[in-house]
């Protein structure tokens, strides 16, 4: 039986030490984890963590550009690990298993899908207020071993996320251990990677691994951080492009449509949102995989945009597309060219 741990920070510790306890220190232990900062940070605390706690066969895995870990491509992936147990880190969570008969914990905080019979869902979607994943991660793993050490790397995760408003205390103690700059030009190096054209997030895990702590980091000149400095100019002439774009409206939702290599269109989403408090904005993004159409949807509180996706009934295909997951505020789909045209039309913009 499937468990879903929304109640408070003690379930879900006690949850993940005995998955833990069912995990040999030997066996093959894989992490797959999101490309995003806080799913990178998730995933570096993770193998921090593991690594203290003596498991000695770790394996860490980021998804392709889909960050969908029920895709063929990326099972592909994690089949080839071998695992014998698995963790599943901000990517969401489904009844389907990522591979059949392996252990699973996944450890989430967008809105649960359900989870495999038998796995176990360490979820924060029903917590008030609703941590990030690193932080999540950090917390669960400081009553096992010591990760005091590591809090800059939750931070940027949080901070990434959540914002530098978030309502944890890690925040302010982490902007007061390491200053505030320093945290946050840390925070835009590590996401600046997985946006860009050559989508490398590897480098950014190597990075948080190399340092040990936000200063460093970014006064660093390795060439893994050269690589994170490129991605964020690349990044930015991108935007300065994308902004020249203007919405059109239907109903209550407003398009953007962009087109380029880069996945900015989450950031144009986020920024037509404070413009628009209205609207459920759509920044689509025509240029980002071959074939396809990347979207990112955001509204303000109290828009439900996942309410608002489930209602468009496309007819997708098993494993041609997805959209609809994520945040009550923030969600998004990569959809072939065909039902992306399909899609504009269920909502009642022009297609092409």
């Amino acid at each position: 039986m499937s468990e879903t741990l929304t109640s408070d920070w003690e379930n879900a510790r006690a949850a993940f030490a005995a998955f833990l306890d069912k995990t040999p220190h030997a066996g093959r232990t894989v992490g797959l984890h999101d490309s995003d900062a806080d799913g990178v940070a998730a995933g570096v605390i993770w193998q921090r963590g593991l690594e203290r706690l003596g498991y000695t066969d770790l394996t860490r895995i980021i998804p392709d550009r889909e960050r969908n870990a029920w895709t063929e491509a990326n099972r592909a992936k994690v089949t080839a690990a071998r695992p014998n147990s698995l963790f599943v880190m901000d990517l969401g969570s489904q009844s389907e298993p990522v591979l059949p008969g392996v252990p699973t914990c996944f450890i989430d905080h967008h809105r649960p899908e359900g989870s495999p019979p038998g796995d176990i869902l360490i979820s924060a979607y029903e917590w008030d207020p609703i941590p990030n994943t690193s932080l999540m991660i950090w917390e669960l793993l400081r009553p096992l071993t010591n990760v005091d050490d590591l809090d800059w790397i939750a931070a940027i995760g949080a901070l990434s996320d959540l914002g530098d408003k978030a309502p944890f205390a890690l925040i302010e103690e982490t902007k007061k251990k390491y200053k505030a700059k320093y945290l946050r030009e840390a925070t835009t190096l590590i996401n600046a990677v997985r946006r860009a054209s050559h989508y490398n997030p590897e480098a950014a895990a190597r990075v948080l691994l190399a340092h040990s702590d936000p200063r460093s980091l970014t006064e660093s000149t390795d060439s893994d951080v050269e690589e994170l400095r490129a991605a964020r100019a690349e990044v930015k002439e991108a935007m300065e492009e994308a902004k020249k774009a203007a919405p059109v409206f239907s109903g209550p939702a407003a398009l953007i449509r962009i087109n380029s290599p880069c996945q900015i269109h989450p950031l144009m989403a986020q920024i037509w949102r404070s413009r628009l408090p209205k609207y459920i904005v759509i920044a689509a993004n025509e240029g980002y995989l071959p074939g396809r159409v990347n979207f990112s949807v955001r509204s303000a509180p109290g828009i439900n945009v996942l309410e608002f996706l489930h209602g468009i009934d496309l007819g997708l295909p098993e494993g041609e597309g997805n959209y609809g997951h994520g945040h009550d505020q923030a969600s998004g789909g990569s959809l072939p060219r065909e039902y992306w045209e399909r899609f504009l039309g269920k909502l009642g913009f022009a297609t092409s």
